[in-house]
């Protein structure tokens, strides 16, 4: 596999990342534009911000979480050449999930339709994972 087919979905899930930090932004802004949020509700890091924008700080928080398992096995499959062709499509079936997880977060929130998205995202990067385990134990 080429560097930029290993890399590309690795990019968008950055993409994915930066464009829920912009948002949290402008929908945090907003809300102290509009006087909804006094600055000294939440000087201190206190969870004083409205539902929207909680809902997309969230979203943007949790792309420290499961994605950065994401990352590290293609930090290590990259150079020690075991990015295949298995591991790119199932690296774009992981971002196509983290996609669809932050659209859930920060539209209707349904909890039942995000868990379902989150865990199938998981399972994905658990194969990967293990496929990457397996390959290199077995020298495959």
């Amino acid at each position: 596999m080429s560097i930029q087919m290993v890399l590309l979905p690795v990019f968008v899930q950055v993409g994915l990342t930066f464009a829920l930090l912009i948002g949290m932004v402008l929908a945090r802004r907003r809300t102290l534009v509009a006087g909804e949020t006094k600055i000294r509700d939440i000087a201190l890091g206190e969870p004083n911000w409205p539902k929207g924008a909680t809902q997309i700080a969230n979203c943007y928080r949790n792309q420290f979480e499961l994605p950065v398992m994401f990352y590290v096995l293609i930090a290590l499959a990259l150079p020690l050449r075991h990015a295949d062709l298995f591991i790119v499509l199932m690296s774009w079936v992981f971002v196509v999930t983290r996609f669809a997880h932050a659209g859930v977060f920060v539209s209707s929130n349904d909890l039942g339709r995000r868990s379902t998205v989150w865990l199938a995202g998981v399972l994905v990067l658990l194969a990967m994972w293990i496929y990457f385990a397996l390959k290199m134990l077995l020298l495959i």
